[in-house]
């Protein structure tokens, strides 16, 4: 079976689960919104404005295509109709329950600099940016992110949910051996947040980025924040576990697993940060950003959010934003949040739905 997330017929999507037999496929009928009002099929708009982006180097002047219905945005969106449909009932850890699928995939050009920042909702771009900066400087410090107005990780770093995790002895913010450890520290022993672990561990991120310079058709440049001997340390396991870096034409690429997939807070998050990544490695590198390939495996939506989903799914999505660096870095460590200029993101407002802890 061929394992395409989202295929594009006549009148109608089609989600593929990557352990679909062909008889057991979810076909999902077109929302409205999923047709331009000239009848286009915007696969096909799709498939022109690639064509298009080809011929525009990284961070050139912007002049994007303008797009019937965005395309791209549509795969997320009939993933969320497939699972609130479809999906098996489960319980979790939160004990809020689920309604989850397993398997499925979504392709996000970055070409022309297109930053895929869903829509239909207003995504905390802020926060992606605070939140992939902090994981690059390696820290584990929730009060870092708190103290720049950013504050997804302080329920995980608070007294009670360090207790309920075993984790007495560890003072309130710190959050272990997560992401920006693994990225930058892999196999070092981790203390606390407050030791300078400079030199110890392996570097994933400079591995990376050097091997892109020197050796861009290597097939080992992958990036893990899953270490088994480390996850009793961490307050929470990382759900976005593995990236690999693939390069052609000039072109970077990533494709990313995520094994634990929050369909209405995180993953629009995820697929942000992940593209937002890819776009940096490459402006480093003196690539061209290509694509985003999102793989999940436990795709999951929380029964609280259900209502919030079915009224983003009666959104009509825009054009994403586009990313414009403000100046020239060559030092992934040199970031900085005012560097980064999205540009064009009109979205519709902000959906709330309560974080599940």
């Amino acid at each position: 079976m061929e394992r395409y997330a989202v295929i594009s017929s006549s009148g109608k999507r089609r989600i593929t689960l990557e352990n679909a037999s062909q008889s057991e496929q979810i076909e999902i009928e077109f929302l409205e919104y999923s047709r331009g009002t000239d009848g286009h099929d915007p696969g096909q708009t799709l498939t022109r404005a690639h064509e298009s982006e080809r011929e525009h180097p990284s961070n050139a002047a912007i002049h994007p295509p303008v797009l019937e219905s965005n395309a791209e945005e549509l795969q997320y969106l009939d993933l969320v109709r497939a699972v609130i449909e479809r999906g098996h009932r489960k319980s979790d850890r939160t004990g809020v329950g689920t309604l989850s699928l397993f398997g499925a995939m979504m392709r996000f050009s970055l070409r022309d600099q297109r930053l895929p920042l869903l829509t239909t909702k207003r995504v905390f771009w802020r926060g992606v940016v605070e939140e992939l900066l902090w994981f690059l400087r390696g820290s584990t410090n929730a009060h870092e992110l708190s103290a720049r107005g950013v504050h997804i990780w302080d329920e995980n770093g608070s007294r009670a949910f360090l207790d309920a995790q075993g984790l007495e002895h560890r003072a309130v913010g710190d959050l272990g051996p997560i992401y920006g450890f693994q990225w930058r520290h892999f196999g070092a022993k981790y203390v606390d947040c407050e030791t300078d672990y400079h030199g110890q561990g392996v570097d994933q991120i400079r591995r990376i980025v050097e091997t892109l310079r020197t050796n861009p058709d290597d097939r080992r440049m992958i990036l893990s924040a899953w270490n088994p001997t480390a996850l009793p340390e961490m307050a929470l396991p990382p759900c976005h576990v593995l990236a690999q870096f693939y390069v052609a034409n000039g072109e970077l690429s990533c494709l990313m697993y995520q094994r634990s997939c929050d369909l209405g807070l995180g993953v629009p998050f995820n697929i942000a940060s992940y593209a937002l990544l890819t776009m940096m490695l490459a402006h480093v590198t003196g690539l061209r950003p290509g694509e985003f390939i999102h793989t999940m495996g436990d795709v999951h939506v929380y029964r609280n959010h259900v209502d919030a989903l079915r009224a983003q799914l009666l959104r009509h999505p825009k054009p994403f934003p586009h990313l414009r660096f403000r100046r020239i870095v060559t030092d992934i460590d040199d970031f900085c949040p005012e560097d980064l200029d999205l540009v064009g993101y009109q979205p519709h407002q902000a959906l709330k739905m309560e974080m599940a802890v």
